[in-house]
């Protein structure tokens, strides 16, 4: 395929796109930077583009991330208006937060109730549904990751790791700030509470 003066500025709003999302794109996207759809197998061929999922594709030569399996799911749990709809979660969270040295094999995403896909889920993936506030989420590695006390809070709702290891990260988030004890006094006075008061030290 001929280069041309259109094709580099295809290539420089791809490039413009991919460059935040760590050089990796949707097909999407690839159309609305200026590649007709038909030419995308034909960088995939010749090098250019690494297709990483159906529908999601990597620029060759984008100097790789430190934790490139994020983005790729993170991009795929986009809805029809290409907002993610997923955040990492639970054991995920935990760990991308450095509280945990769980090694899981999955990648724990929090997605809205509502959310569906026609395709199969990948097997990477644990899938929980549920709302989370705008305040339950922050950016790490340029995707979205519940904070440390909504993490800890849905790893005690779902009861699938061990309470000493929770008990370690309330420690660690503590000692770090990344869990104020007034946060805690905040909550909801329930069962949830007292268990995370306990996790901390704190008098029920």
């Amino acid at each position: 395929m001929p280069e041309s003066y259109p094709c580099k500025q295809a290539a420089r709003r791809l490039y413009e796109i991919a460059q935040p999302q760590q050089g990796f794109f949707t097909a999407k996207q690839a159309i609305r930077a200026g590649y007709a759809e038909k030419v995308h197998t034909y960088h995939v061929k010749a090098g250019n583009w690494i297709r990483e999922h159906r529908g999601i594709y990597r620029l060759a030569d984008f100097s790789s991330a430190e934790r490139p399996d994020l983005m790729l799911w993170y991009l795929w749990s986009q809805n029809r208006q290409e907002v993610p709809q997923g955040t990492y979660s639970h054991d995920t969270a935990l760990s991308l937060h450095e509280l945990s040295d769980i090694m899981s094999s999955k990648l724990h995403m929090t997605v809205p109730k509502e959310f569906r896909r026609n395709s199969r889920i990948p097997e990477i993936l644990v899938l929980h549904q549920a709302h989370l506030d705008a305040s339950d989420v922050q950016e790490i590695h340029g995707v979205g990751v519940t904070r440390p006390l909504r993490t800890i809070v849905d790893l005690l709702r779902s009861g699938h790791v061990d309470r000493s290891q929770l008990k370690q990260a309330v420690d660690e988030a503590v000692r770090r700030g990344l869990i104020g004890r007034k946060e805690i006094d905040r909550m909801p006075h329930d069962k949830l509470q007292r268990s995370l008061r306990e996790l901390a030290g704190q008098r029920a």
